[in-house]
């Protein structure tokens, strides 16, 4: 046989394959018959494949014919796979479209923005009250040790004021904070006077019920200066509490014990379902506590090296969730920890 017989012969079965290719291509119904289609005319063992492999032993003047041939045959399967795969994938689409009983012309879901928690939001309202009267924030460790906690804040072991922290100790000696004032004592052992300061923060105490929780949070500010006395006391937390309830509030100073001020006093305000007239909400008193203050202990003054001849201060602290119930009305304090949308929502 000379050559142009073996060209003949080859062209020949390369036209066979592309007839056969495109017969079997047009009955081909799903992408998984596609898939079948093109291993069979380009896979490994493909007619047009084995003679692309073979085209080395072929004599040298028939490989460049043969090779663009049987190159030109395989382009031309993969292009017509290409497409008719497109075809397909168009097809099964809008039948799933179908299945689904989709409505295309029906607007997107729209991404619920999320929004900050009305404990941070009244936290960052406090905070902004206190800095626009000169206030710094300050912080320190939720596990706190027994000095930080008790002792450096004049309550030492036998004091009776212990009784009413149920303490979670970590250990003998280490324990999750009560209150943030322990972040007190530590910030004044690093800095001197004048010290204009509130402490927000998360602390922990054994209780559960609607108006306490095992966590809630705080703050809690220290002044210690030259010639504080309790008018600055007053006029602070009065300003505090008209800023974040309104000036139509009233304010009162009721006189209390804390083991680190002395003197001290509980602050109300008036009640603001009735106007201060008297209705359950507030015990029929027309008054709501929203804190605790007093002019700090000169004992404390020895723990940081403070001479209380030279200086002195007060110190207050509120719970944050306790004023967002006085402030917006909520009735159940475990509401805030409960992750009910329908709650969370309002705020």
């Amino acid at each position: 046989m000379d050559d142009k017989e073996k060209i003949d012969d080859i062209n020949k079965l390369i036209d066979s394959e592309l007839i056969n290719f495109t017969r079997e291509l047009d009955n081909v119904k799903s992408l998984s018959e596609l898939e079948s289609i093109k291993t069979k005319y380009t896979g490994k063992k493909s007619f047009l494949t084995v003679t692309l492999r073979n085209i080395g032993s072929l004599p040298g003047q028939l490989r460049p014919i043969i090779g663009n041939k049987s190159n030109a045959a395989r382009k031309k399967i993969e292009a017509d796979i290409l497409k008719k795969e497109q075809i397909l994938k168009g097809v099964e689409y809008e039948k799933k479209l179908r299945e689904e009983n989709i409505d295309l012309s029906l607007p997107g879901r729209g991404i619920k923005a999320g929004k900050k928690n009305i404990i941070s939001s009244v936290i960052e309202e406090i905070e902004e009250i206190f800095i626009g009267m000169g206030f710094e924030i300050a912080e320190g460790p939720e596990v706190e040790t027994d000095y930080y906690n008790f002792e450096a804040l004049n309550t030492p072991a036998d004091h009776p004021a212990r009784s009413l922290h149920d303490t979670f100790f970590v250990s003998d000696r280490v324990l999750l904070r009560t209150h943030t004032s322990p972040v007190q004592i530590r910030y004044m052992e690093k800095n001197k006077p004048p010290i204009f300061i509130i402490v927000p923060g998360k602390v922990y105490r054994r209780d559960y019920d609607v108006t306490h929780t095992p966590m809630f949070t705080q703050i809690e500010g220290l002044v210690v200066d030259k010639g504080i006395n309790f008018g600055n006391l007053k006029w602070t937390i009065e300003t505090f509490a008209y800023e974040i309830f309104g000036k139509k509030r009233k304010v009162r100073f009721r006189p209390h014990y804390f083991p680190f001020t002395e003197p001290s006093a509980e602050v109300d305000v008036s009640c603001n379902i009735c106007g201060g007239k008297g209705c359950r909400s507030c015990s029929g008193s027309g008054w709501l506590e929203i804190l605790g203050a007093g002019m700090v202990d000169p004992n404390l003054y020895k723990f940081v090296g403070y001479d209380p001849e030279e200086v002195s201060g007060f110190a207050f602290g509120m719970g944050i969730e306790r004023i967002c119930m006085l402030k917006y009305g909520i009735d159940d304090l475990r509401l805030f920890f409960e992750n009910d949308l329908r709650f969370i929502d309002q705020f």
